[in-house]
């Protein structure tokens, strides 16, 4: 039972990095276009 205080808060803390993650994915752009790179493997140089 006591393992509890310690995987409880190491959830939130992992919970909230990936939270982040995902907010900083989102602003800096990574999820703007992605049609044209699944288009971009269909076409020829």
């Amino acid at each position: 039972m006591e393992i509890l205080y310690l995987l409880v808060p190491l959830s939130v803390v992992l919970v909230l990095l990936i939270i982040g993650l995902f907010w900083w994915a989102l602003h800096s752009g990574q999820f703007d276009n992605v049609e044209r790179e699944g288009e971009r493997i269909l076409r020829q140089d």
